[in-house]
């Protein structure tokens, strides 16, 4: 019985850690959150009250809202969570790679396969879109791209290639909205084809670098 419980804490301590990890990043981005989640909560309580006083059974009403406050505190939470982790690492070097390498389905990514003095970087994902090359840098990423991309149609010809450009400009994608482009792109790989052209480029492998530390949402948040 003993052992049993020891194991149920293990298991639950990795998920508390993340969530006190992005409760942290979300204070230190938006310091008036604590107040927010009490408000919420509150509120919501407060109108199920209500409504169950005018309807004669106040009681019974807060007993049903209390775990809806909890839930629509959580939600709002989450979605705060998400957009604190992007502003947390947003500027850093590395930090395409980071949002990237989050996408726990379907992708994968080898960060920096190319990087110049400037800092400016390419990284590359494989999934059932195929190959995308992300580049995240100065002006100086075009050609980076396109030198990276002509090095990848060596290794892995005919395998559609995507290229995306980290920003905010006209053309580019912002990286809140990063994983999210990535997951829409359209299949054109079976399961086995991706399969190969990972071993292909396996070999290939990326450089070391540093990849910005903390939470990152596995899907991207929903942005107005």
């Amino acid at each position: 019985m003993f052992t049993r419980k020891a194991k149920e804490k293990k298991i639950k301590s990795p998920r508390f850690q993340t969530f006190r990890d992005a409760y942290s990043v979300t204070k230190t981005v938006k310091p008036w959150i604590p107040f927010a989640l009490l408000g919420i909560f509150l509120v919501t309580w407060i109108v199920g009250i209500t409504i169950g006083t005018f309807l004669g059974h106040p009681f019974y009403f807060g007993f049903i809202f209390l775990p809806l406050s909890f839930l629509t505190t959580l939600l709002f939470f989450t979605r705060q969570a998400g957009t604190a982790a992007y502003s947390s690492i947003e500027g850093q070097i590395g930090a395409g790679a980071s949002v990237l390498m989050a996408i726990r389905k379907g992708w994968t990514t080898t960060p920096a396969v190319a990087v110049t003095r400037n800092q400016d970087m390419v990284h590359r994902s494989v999934g059932r879109a195929g190959i995308v090359l992300t580049g995240e840098g100065s002006h100086g990423i075009n050609q980076l791209l396109i030198d990276e991309r002509k090095k990848t149609e060596r290794f892995t010809p005919g395998v559609p290639i995507s290229v995306v450009i980290v920003g905010d400009e006209k053309g580019q994608v912002p990286l809140r909205k990063l994983q999210k482009h990535l997951q829409k792109l359209p299949k054109k790989l079976t399961a086995h084809q991706m399969r190969e052209v990972r071993v292909r480029l396996k070999a290939v492998g990326g450089l070391s670098m540093p990849i910005p530390k903390g939470p990152m949402p596995t899907r991207a948040p929903k942005v107005r």
